[in-house]
């Protein structure tokens, strides 16, 4: 299987009658296994709604749609549930963390979610926060730690299940440029390292030079993919 993401002729649809909108208009997009890849464009162009369909978030209405081989528009509801839960990773631009427990348990839930007892869980998610440089941070609540310490933890939480597809929405957005770098500099390693497929949305032009494959979009089609 040469591609991790291959989608084709994806349209979608938002609204009904006179008000309805095409957001996704015929899109094409293949991305190989392994790739380090980003997403560009304007706001509300439609990389949201592209990323949210390959994640198995969000439902299209024609086209096909194939991740690791498997057509996800043919999948039921509970397939596409465990799909994603053994398929997916998803790092958001806001953290989405916790407060209220700590950082190793707010890296575990994935696994708990799958089934895992809570004393593994807590163990694999040690192990994934020593490979983001957090290890000594597990004991602590997320509300403490910088920004870019509560990236790490939602990278750590994301990659937890060793999922073979990472989709990344503004993963540094919120961050300064120095820190953004570094948060780069991290999602390459582990790249390199754990062989995942990434595919990263951004408005950050000075993180491009890091991507294996750039796709532009702009009002629902794709204008160009290269380096």
């Amino acid at each position: 299987m040469k591609y991790s993401i291959e989608c084709t002729k994806i349209q979608k649809f938002f609204g009904e009658g006179e008000s309805r909108i095409e957001v996704l208009k015929s899109v094409d997009l293949k991305i190989g296994k392994r790739d380090f890849s980003m997403l560009v464009g304007p706001s509300g162009c439609g990389k949201t709604t592209l990323i949210s369909i390959i994640a198995g978030i969000l439902p299209f209405d024609k086209g096909k749609c194939s991740i690791n081989g498997h057509d996800i528009n043919s999948l039921t509801e509970n397939e596409l549930i465990n799909f994603r839960a053994k398929n997916i990773g998803f790092i958001f631009q806001n953290f989405n963390l916790i407060p209220t427990i700590t950082v190793a348990e707010n890296v575990s839930i994935p696994l708990m979610i799958g089934g895992m007892d809570r004393e593994q869980a807590i163990a694999k998610a040690k192990e994934m926060l020593g490979l983001v440089g957090l290890k000594d941070k597990s004991n602590m609540h997320p509300q403490i730690l910088s920004g870019g310490q509560q990236q790490r933890v939602a990278i750590a939480r994301a990659l937890v299940h060793k999922p073979p597809i990472l989709i990344c929405d503004e993963p540094t957005s919120a961050l300064d440029f120095h820190t953004g770098e570094n948060i780069v500099n991290l999602l390459k390693n582990i790249n390199k390292e754990l062989g995942s497929t990434f595919i990263i949305v951004t408005h950050d032009n000075r993180i491009l030079k890091y991507a294996d494959k750039i796709t532009y979009l702009d009002d629902g089609k794709i204008k160009s993919q290269g380096v």
